[in-house]
């Protein structure tokens, strides 16, 4: 008996059962193991197993290739360069096929299959150099077949459109590795490098391809349904996190395509992509494609009818609302911008809302996620109602105010380029009363105090469009905050007065010899360093003048080191340190 079965009989084999049916699980596991190999069919390699005909629908064509192909997965080592999944388990030897343009028109179309069933052998391209002729020999086949679909009519048949879809999913549909540094921050499409697919040269061609048949005039969506369905749609979105945007951007339009084309399939896109939007937003979940979903989603707003729907509403303030708070808001930001006012321009009632609901997810520390929502205010601002500016007016301006008076130069500069926005400026000036008062302190306090020199320009120009908006209440602003501020300056110094009192009091007290007052313990003093002017003698400050005059001297400058606190425990930890140096160091007794 071989060696193989006498293993199978030995693990079918428990203790306790009777000899029959030990005897009958061992002929089982004989049988298993003496079963012939699965035959590959020539032209159509993948997944290690034979391409029967298509079934009747995508999802049962799916299943039937999975059962065959998954126990021929290849494991691919750690050092994963790609992220592809291979399914290829031996060297794929393609022959070339005759041309298309040179067979007769009536062996065209069955040319056209056999040409796409070659199309479904996989190769390896972590290995830049193995399997170059078959390599070559698809690419030129998926070329071929890019421009026969183009540049000829009424050539698509019936028996073409499963497998065509049958090799899309061969060569597409698989599992996505997870991100290399998965705790990384943000990705930045500046900064960072996207993992690219090394499979692209093929991968590439196959999405054009689908996507000249899909958009073929001799497409037939009736035709087709039968194998695009929902399972042949969630599949597609899974492929939306994919780290390689060539691949995202060909995936937007192909759904894009199939939103277009399938009328019954467009609730279902629009919940699947909601789901993942949820996922996101909710779980925390990391995820490639948002820009893109939202690029499609931009286009698919606009196309809604009015009255919205209620899904629509809820979609606006489930989804595209919290999207503000992320992390990796700025890589879908502008997709994102783009969709809310979309909404906006469809049903202006939104407006409270949709801006209501941004200043909630307003950043306290971060300056440019508070540069990327001033500017999408200012979208929303451009498209909005005067009736429905009327009732944000108030939180809106306040918070502008307090973007004014951020120490961070680039959200002072983007909230004061408010003030050249003419349709907005006529909103204020139909509101002037109630807005002025609001921005008129921060912009006057910054306009002295303000780090920036070029936010000190930006404020003048702005309080010269209120002057010459209302004069007099500028001067009643202006009146009001001099007063507030010689009022504040008077409690200062009243409070300080008050103080000073209590302390002299406390000292004329008896006990206060016997009790010493506490007092602060008052940070280290940064010493004073004065760098010698090149070509010039050593200076040394005084403190003449008001200005801080500088007298020359003769003594040389010492730059003094800055003085800082030694804790006695970091000292001692640095000594034991030294002395086991010492002993490691000492050399062994012979």
């Amino acid at each position: 008996m071989p060696k193989k079965s006498f293993g199978l009989r030995k693990s079918v084999h428990k203790k306790g059962q009777p000899q029959a049916a030990q005897n009958a699980a061992a002929a089982a596991a004989a049988q298993v193991t003496a079963s012939p190999p699965i035959k590959a069919v020539p032209g159509a390699v993948s997944a290690g197993a034979a391409l029967k005909a298509p079934p009747a629908t995508f999802s049962s064509q799916i299943a039937s290739r999975n059962d065959a192909g998954d126990r021929a997965l290849v494991k691919k080592p750690e050092q994963r360069q790609s992220s592809s999944r291979f399914r290829t388990t031996r060297r794929v030897e393609l022959t070339k096929l005759a041309n298309l343009k040179d067979t007769p028109p009536k062996e065209r179309s069955t040319l056209f299959v056999e040409k796409v069933k070659q199309c479904c052998a996989l190769f390896d391209f972590s290995e830049a150099v193995s399997e170059l002729k078959s390599k070559e020999i698809k690419r030129a086949a998926l070329n071929e077949l890019i421009d026969y679909i183009s540049n000829n009519r009424k050539v698509i048949v019936e028996d073409m459109y499963p497998e065509v879809v049958n090799m899309f999913a061969i060569n597409l549909f698989r599992t996505l590795p997870p991100p290399e540094n998965p705790n990384a921050a943000e990705f930045d499409p500046e900064e960072d490098e996207p993992t690219l697919e090394a499979a692209w040269p093929h991968l590439q061609l196959v999405y054009e391809f689908f996507l000249r048949f899909l958009e073929s005039p001799d497409f037939q969506p009736n035709v087709a349904k039968k194998f695009i369905d929902q399972s042949f749609v969630i599949q597609l979105l899974e492929l939306f996190d994919s780290e390689d945007p060539r691949e995202r951007d060909f995936l937007k339009t192909t759904l894009h395509r199939i939103y277009g084309k399938f009328l019954a399939l467009r609730a279902y896109i629009r919940r699947s992509i909601n789901n993942i939007f949820y996922a996101f937003v909710y779980n925390g979940a990391r995820h490639n494609g948002i820009a893109e979903l939202l690029e499609i989603l931009g286009s698919i707003i606009n196309g809604f009818a009015l009255p919205l729907k209620q899904e629509h509403v809820k979609f606006l303030m489930k989804v595209l609302i919290p999207l503000h708070k992320a992390k990796s808001l700025s890589v879908y930001h502008p997709q994102l911008a783009y969709c809310i006012v979309q909404f906006l321009e469809k049903d202006p009632n939104l407006t409270e809302a949709v801006i209501t609901g941004i200043l909630k997810f307003w950043p306290k520390v971060n300056s440019p996620k508070e540069v990327l929502l001033l500017n999408e205010i200012e979208e929303i601002l451009d498209v909005i109602e005067p009736e429905e500016f009327t009732k944000i007016m108030q939180p809106l301006f306040q918070k502008l105010s307090d973007c004014v008076s951020s120490p961070h130069f680039q959200v002072a500069e983007r909230a004061l380029y408010f003030w050249n926005n003419e349709y907005l400026m006529s909103l204020v000036n139909e509101n002037a009363n109630e807005l002025i008062p609001l921005v008129f302190p921060s912009l006057y306090k910054n306009s002295k105090t303000h780090w920036n020199r070029s936010i000190h320009g930006l404020i003048f120009t702005a309080l010269k469009v209120i002057s010459e908006m209302n004069s007099s209440l500028f001067d009643d602003c202006s009146a009001r905050f001099k007063s507030e501020q010689e009022a504040a300056e008077a409690a200062r110094a009243a409070r300080e007065e008050r103080w000073a009192k209590i302390e002299e009091l406390a000292l004329q007290n008896p006990l206060s010899k016997q009790i010493p007052l506490p007092h602060p313990k008052l940070p280290t003093p940064m010493p004073l360093i004065i760098m010698k002017v090149p070509g010039a003698g050593p200076e040394k400050r005084t403190n003449s003048g008001a200005d801080g005059d500088f007298s020359m001297s003769d003594e040389p400058i010492v730059r003094r080191k800055s003085v800082l606190p030694q804790d006695p425990a970091t000292i001692r930890a640095l000594e034991d340190y030294a002395k086991s140096e010492h002993v490691l160091n000492a050399v062994p007794p012979k």
